[in-house]
């Protein structure tokens, strides 16, 4: 099971921190990826990380902006989010790849999802 949560409502430029705590399976030895999807949207890539950490990914949109991390000693994984705009404005979703060993944008390619968490950034 995937818990995202940390969503919320925040201004422009503001920050917040999202977090996906996992419970059974072997957290440690997935891929994992943060999506999201605004209203009309398609579902989007945001960032992914290898299952050691050694690999992130980002989506253009999220360069210099956001940072995703994991540490497997607590089953979470976490999307740092500063400088946000309106346009960041989602339900933000974790998921895991349990069987790939390259990091994807895909979310075909992602066969574990958590419930979303709302983020509203505010203009």
């Amino acid at each position: 099971q995937l818990q995202a949560s940390g969503g919320g409502l925040v201004q422009a430029g503001g920050s917040l921190r999202l977090s996906c705590a996992a419970s059974g399976g072997t957290f440690s030895r997935y891929i994992m990826g943060w999506f999201r999807q605004a209203p009309g949207k398609e579902r989007e890539f945001v960032a992914a990380i290898s299952w050691s950490a050694g690999i992130t990914m980002y989506a253009d949109s999220g360069k210099g902006r956001f940072t995703i991390s994991r540490d497997n000693s607590k089953n979470t994984v976490y999307l740092q989010m500063s400088s946000l705009k309106p346009a960041d404005t989602a339900v933000y979703y974790c998921a895991a790849d349990r069987f790939r060993v390259t990091v994807s944008q895909a979310p075909r390619d992602y066969d574990y999802w958590g419930q979303g968490t709302q983020v509203t950034v505010s203009s």
